[in-house]
């Protein structure tokens, strides 16, 4: 049932699902496959900043491996031809990993030098995010190809607080109106919710949709990857229709299900409008995809601008242009209401009790919270130089990794829609 156009942007489902399924999503794949993209450092003993919270879940498929030795690429284990004898020297199972994306070492020492300034400089008024302290000894080098998304078994109150607190207090929401589908009384099919929502600001308005795009995002990988055969000689992953339909299907879901997925539909324009406006930071010569495999290096730089070249040409892009645009001095106020909103939201992230769906959560709100950055800062990204430091803008390797691995988990979504819509009609 969900076709057509969607709200507060030009664009429809249909040019979405071809462009993605059919042009983007292989590409991407291939992308996150690389060893740039694949190992993301997360710091997972962080404690809860909201409530004390020890239920971590028990179950060993909530478990997150960090990365054993043998998995850091070769020319970062046994030393490339960049940094043999320092990488031969270091100690410590993931530490060779911390080179993994040092674009400095292929830089010269005046732009090295500000490099380091760009690392030290706060740039937390233009962050949306929480970052980890990745230099905090709980900080691991996590190979995300090793430790999919999927369902774990973490479900129940501990995992509807988390998002109860998301939608409740972070999402613009006075109390007194109910969310669709609330238990107890009062809830009068969404009625009083989405009169409440169409009559709020198009930035409070997209953010509450930001939020439920990703929820619907997160659900469709639990239910695409759900554990189906649980023996003790195999376990067996796969398309789990029924759950698909418990949180979809619009008959069962009272039709909140099409809203949702309307919404992750929104959150992929969001998220591909910041690939489009971010090619001109990874165009410049300068950058480098450093892992210390200088032809792979390369072959993923061109890889990576060639997505990002099929992003910008993309028909029907979001105009984020009628964000934050009235009163300046509103807007102001606005913006910074929205950017504190999405930084609690990814501390929130932290109270997580299964690690695995911490490791995804975090990631992918630190995607999102990079997107964001991107859409606010375009008249910084328009004055980078084409060459040396780039002071006004500037994004590190961890907000590079989460940036194109949450895309990637949106357009999965998408791709897997097409594999439920099919399993539905075949079931007919």
């Amino acid at each position: 049932q969900v076709t057509g156009y969607l709200d507060d942007c030009t664009c429809d489902v249909e040019t979405i699902d071809a462009f993605n399924n059919y042009k983007l999503f292989p590409r991407l794949n291939q992308l996150l496959e690389s060893d740039y993209f694949r190992y993301y450092k997360v710091n997972l003993k962080k404690p809860c900043p909201f409530w004390d919270d020890n239920s971590h879940c028990g179950m060993r498929d909530c478990a997150v491996q960090p990365c054993p030795s043998d998995e850091v690429p070769d020319g970062i284990r046994s030393g490339s031809y960049k940094y043999s004898e320092e990488a031969n020297s270091r100690d410590g199972e993931c530490e060779e990993a911390e080179r993994l994306g040092a674009v400095d070492d292929s830089l010269s020492t005046e732009t090295r030098e500000a490099v380091l300034q760009w690392t030290r400089h706060d740039d937390s008024s233009e962050s949306f995010c929480e970052a980890d302290d990745t230099y905090s000894p709980d900080a691991e080098y996590v190979d995300l190809l090793l430790n999919p998304e999927r369902y774990t078994g973490y479900k129940g109150p501990d995992a509807w607080k988390i998002w109860n607190s998301i939608y409740e207090e972070n999402c613009f929401k006075p109390q007194n109106v109910k969310r669709p589908l609330a238990s107890g009384r009062g809830d009068d099919g969404g009625h009083t919710f989405y009169k409440w929502l169409k009559g709020v600001c198009v930035e409070k308005r997209a953010f509450y949709r930001l939020i439920s795009g990703l929820h619907a995002s997160i659900n469709i990988h639990l239910s695409a990857r759900y554990l189906l055969q649980d023996t003790w000689s195999e376990k067996r992953w796969g398309p789990n229709v029924t759950e698909f339909q418990q949180r979809f299907d619009e008959v069962l879901t009272r039709g909140e299900g099409p809203r949702r997925l309307k919404n992750l539909y929104f959150l992929y324009l969001i998220e591909l409008r910041a690939l489009s406006k971010v090619l001109p930071f990874f165009e410049r010569p300068g950058f480098q995809l450093y892992t210390g495999n200088e032809s792979q290096d390369v072959e993923m730089k061109d890889l990576l601008l060639e997505i990002l070249h099929l992003a910008k040409s993309f028909p029907l892009h979001f105009d984020e242009n009628s964000f934050f645009a009235g009163n300046k001095k509103e807007a102001a106020k606005l913006k910074e209401e929205f950017r504190l909103h999405f930084k609690n939201i990814s501390k929130i992230m932290d109270c997580v009790g299964c690690f695995k769906c911490r490791l995804w959560g975090k990631l992918q709100t630190q995607g999102l919270g990079t997107a964001l950055k991107i859409l606010f800062s375009e008249n910084l990204i328009e004055k980078m130089p084409e060459s040396g430091p780039s002071y006004g803008f500037q994004l590190t390797r961890q907000e590079i990794v989460a940036l194109f691995n949450a895309f990637g988990r949106v357009s999965t979504s998408v791709k897997e829609l097409e594999n439920f819509r099919n399993i539905l009609q075949n079931m007919r």
